[in-house]
Parts: C-alpha cells; structure tokens; sequence
C-alpha cells in the first residue's frame, strides 16, 4: 500500500505545482481541471507515487475544492491515481499488466485501422501525414522530446480518423493511457526518437503504395518496438512500478 511521504518542515516552502492554466483547456470547470491534471500526470510533471495536495491545485488553477475533487474521481476511474483513505491521493505508479495489456489492445485497433485505410487513403491525407513527420523531424533535430511525442500522437490519431469511425481515437487513448505515461520514460534515450521516426517512415511509406499488408507489418513492428523498449524500465526504475 502507498504510504505517505515525510511532511517537509515548516521552513521548506512546496514545490511549484506543473500545471497549465485551466484557460488552456475547452469544456466546463470540472473537465479544464482534469485536463491539467490528467496532462501533467501523463507527462510525468508529476512522477509516479508523487501526492497530490488539493490546497496547491486550487491554488494554482484558481479553482475551488469541488472541481479538484471531480477531477481526482474521474482520473482515479482512470487508474492515473490512488485515493488512500487516511493518507491521501497519490499519482499512481506504472503497472507492467496494465502496459502490456493496453499495448495488447492498442495494436488490435491501429492494425484493423491501417489495414482498412491504405487501400483507399486519400492524396490530401497523405499530405497530413508527410507534414506531420516533417515536424517530427525538426523536434528530433533541436532535441524537443516533449514536441516530439506530441506530434507523434498527433500522427497515430489522424490514421485513425481518417478511417472515418468517430470514436475509434477516444477507444484507443484510453486503452494507451499507461502506455503513453511510461513511454516519456524512454524518448530521451540516446536513439530512440530516430528509431522511432524510421518506424514512422516506414508506415507512411507502405501507405503511400496503397499496400495494407505492408502498413500492418511496419505499424505492428513499430508498436512492439515501443513495449520492447518498455520493459527494461521494471527492472531498471523499481520505484516507479506497483511491486504488487
């Protein structure tokens, strides 16, 4: 069980709460809350075990304690946090049976997705996808890991809007949800963000010749390739992962 950590003497001032303002988000109050939550959590601004202290959020987003608590509710729904009674709301840490479960599920929705796009996707969304990995090579050059994995997701969601199924993008995200969290843990590893960009490369261009057989495979070895690269972390990060 989670345990709360050591109370910071009263002459430590807390450290500054990584939120973005909720005006950066659309939706009511509650949903810009979770939102801020939600993408710090997952872009490890708050790290794995880490508590989260109302008082600070509220203070930080500007909001009272009601939004705060809807947010938590609906992020620990979620599995991005533990509510401990008695001790508080930590974020959550990564569960290898949850990655690869989500990974399980995320390569059976894209490889459907792509096999049904390449035969028939069109020249202008093609063009998405060459601009896309256009900036994804200019974020690699200057070294931005976070612009990167930003377009990245961007590029795996407009393969799957473009099949045209609506809530194909929303089934997939929350399937990917752990994934996507662990995988900030590798994009600063010395070649990964190339290899990753090959991989990218190599589904554009097997959609690029119409050839559903191709994309499937370059999609399915670029897919794998991500949870390979997880797994080591268990090992080598054991404070980051539920020993349960």
């Amino acid at each position: 069980m989670l345990q709360p950590p050591d109370h910071p003497s009263q002459a430590q001032s807390p450290p500054p709460v990584p939120l973005r303002p909720i005006e950066a988000f659309a939706g009511s109050l509650a949903v810009k809350t979770y939102l801020s939550l939600r993408e710090a959590i997952i872009g490890l601004a708050y790290r794995p075990g880490e508590i989260l202290r109302k008082p600070q959020i509220c203070a930080a987003l500007g909001v009272s304690r009601s939004p705060v608590s809807e947010a938590i509710a609906r992020l620990a729904a979620e599995g991005l946090v533990d509510v401990v009674p008695q001790a508080g709301t930590f974020v959550a840490r990564f569960s290898m049976q949850e990655i690869r479960e989500g990974a399980f599920l995320r390569e059976a929705i894209e490889l459907a997705a792509v096999e049904e796009l390449a035969p028939r996707i069109t020249e202008d969304q093609l063009v998405q996808l060459r601009r896309n990995l256009r900036v994804q090579e200019a974020l690699m050059q200057d070294g931005d890991f976070a612009g990167f994995h930003a377009l990245d997701g961007e590029m795996h969601a407009l393969m799957l809007a473009f099949t045209g199924h609506r809530k194909l993008g929303h089934v997939a995200d929350t399937a990917w949800v752990h994934v996507n969290r662990a995988r900030q843990l590798i994009l600063p590893v010395p070649g990964r963000v190339a290899a990753t960009l090959a991989e990218h490369r190599a589904v554009l261009a097997a959609l690029e010749a119409r050839d559903a057989e191709a994309a499937r495979l370059a999609l399915r070895r670029h897919l794998r390739q991500l949870i390979t690269s997880l797994e080591p972390l268990e090992r080598e990060r054991p404070e980051l992962f539920d020993p349960s």
